[in-house]
């Protein structure tokens, strides 16, 4: 019997995806129970070679094109024949014995759909990983240039800062860097939403679940290290767009057209106006080729109408 089945979506990062199957090793032990899948969206960094050479045991799918984060993870899901499916970023590295934990975890509590563990910075700190809903308003400040003048209590409550870090709680939602889900709820609910690409998929299936009746948990003495954003620092432009088309996808879904539309022009005007900030300070003489590359990133966004 497969109690856990790990899922990796990969995209050009072999170096930390070789740690964090190390990581994913040391944590099971040599326990029977587990298997790992790797999803490999058409990395050109040797990631798919080094996979097959170092570590034989993985299942390996190896995508001809970039398929997006979701459209990914449902290929390895499909296949996958563990109790329980953990999705994990490969830029994390599995600390101690978190794998163990969040299965025992689940096992105790037969009504838990989803369980995500504490991630941790590089330096140990507690990165955000647990979430509420967004409401309009946070969505109009969180992860906009507009954020630094939230009020202050509308992103504590956004990422439960209300609430203390090592305690076990309910959340609306968890990070998709690491988070597992009990198959039994995946069969119920569905896989995840191919029409994102990436980002906000993880609340739109966390929002299912929980629709479902399942309780969506943080366990914070399961902890995982995330180096965040590995893949998507790659390309700026494209972070943006599918950062924001995500957020838009996700209100089209559960808000309505006219909430969403005011959220579209207000990001796109946002875009707007930084193509006037970073222009102005283009202008002076400030920084010009990282200017230049940001208003080129802008104009992109711009362009795609966040639709």
């Amino acid at each position: 019997m497969v109690d856990l089945s790990v899922v990796i979506v990969n995209w050009n990062v072999r170096d930390l995806l070789r740690r964090c199957l190390d990581s994913v090793t040391r944590s099971w032990g040599t326990a029977a129970g587990i298997e790992v899948i790797i999803v490999d969206n058409a990395s050109a960094d040797g990631s798919v070679q080094m996979v097959a050479a170092d570590f034989p045991y993985v299942r390996l799918i190896a995508n001809a094109d970039n398929r997006g984060f979701p459209a990914a993870n449902n290929q390895g899901i499909a296949i996958a024949q563990g109790r329980y499916v953990l999705l994990l970023n490969p830029d994390t590295e599995v600390v101690d014995d978190a794998l163990h934990t969040l299965v025992d975890f689940a096992d105790a509590h037969p009504d838990v759909g989803v369980v995500g563990p504490q991630l941790l910075n590089p330096d140990g700190t507690v990165q955000p990983s647990r979430r509420r809903f967004p409401t309009l308003v946070t969505a109009l400040f969180e992860s906009t240039w507009l954020q630094p003048l939230a009020p202050r209590r509308l992103l504590e409550r956004y990422y439960l800062l209300d609430r203390p870090d090592d305690a076990t709680q309910d959340a609306d939602w968890v990070d998709g860097a690491a988070l597992m889900a009990r198959r039994e709820g995946i069969e119920r609910v569905g896989s995840m939403d191919e029409g994102f690409f990436m980002y906000s998929e993880e609340m739109d299936w966390c929002r299912r679940f929980g629709e479902a009746g399942w309780r969506v948990v943080y366990l914070p003495t399961a902890r995982i290290v995330h180096y965040r954003g590995k893949s998507s620092e790659q390309v700026v432009a494209a972070r943006h767009i599918h950062f924001q088309t995500s957020k838009v996808r996700y209100f089209r879904k559960y808000h309505g057209p006219v909430v969403t539309e005011l959220l579209r022009w207000f990001l796109l005007g946002n875009y707007a106006w930084q193509i006037g900030v970073e222009g102005t300070k283009w202008l002076v003489g400030h920084r010009r080729l990282l200017r230049a590359e940001r208003i080129a990133a802008y104009r992109q966004v711009l362009k795609s109408g966040l639709r």
